[in-house]
């Protein structure tokens, strides 16, 4: 199914707002979040229209947590994090995402829950091109 109105379907203007295409996994696909408070921070949203975890089957369930786990793996070699934190909100987005946060030893944010959108740190475009081929180059 495809929600017109849903930024992770249409993948159009809205999203464009926040968030930059990184690559298509099997069953989700990637972005790098445009604030980069947190560097590295991605979001993995699933590639079915479904608003929660328990829509999913028991394998396609395992199948998303598996490619979470890959990008986080792949954000812990490229940007060496104290610590990842994972959340997955949409009180008002209805689909299914999980934002990766990657958090450093008494950096930003550390040792507290982060902003969802802080609107502090964006980068030049060439900034988020060497980004997001460094992350590509690890999840394809």
């Amino acid at each position: 199914m495809v929600d017109q109105n849903c930024a992770y379907c249409v993948e159009g203007e809205l999203l464009a707002k926040f968030g930059i295409k990184i690559c298509e996994l099997e069953n989700s696909k990637v972005y790098l979040f445009k604030e980069q408070s947190h560097p590295g921070r991605v979001v993995v949203a699933h590639k079915k229209h479904v608003s929660e975890i328990l829509e999913l089957t028991p394998q396609e369930r395992a199948a998303y947590l598996e490619e979470i786990a890959k990008v986080s793996e792949a954000i812990h070699k490229i940007f060496k994090p104290a610590k990842v934190n994972y959340g997955a909100y949409g009180d008002t987005g209805h689909h299914l995402h999980f934002h990766l946060v990657p958090k450093y030893t008494d950096e930003y944010e550390w040792g507290g829950t982060f902003e969802m959108n802080p609107g502090k740190k964006f980068l030049s475009d060439e900034e988020y091109a060497q980004m997001i081929e460094k992350i590509k180059a690890e999840l394809i």
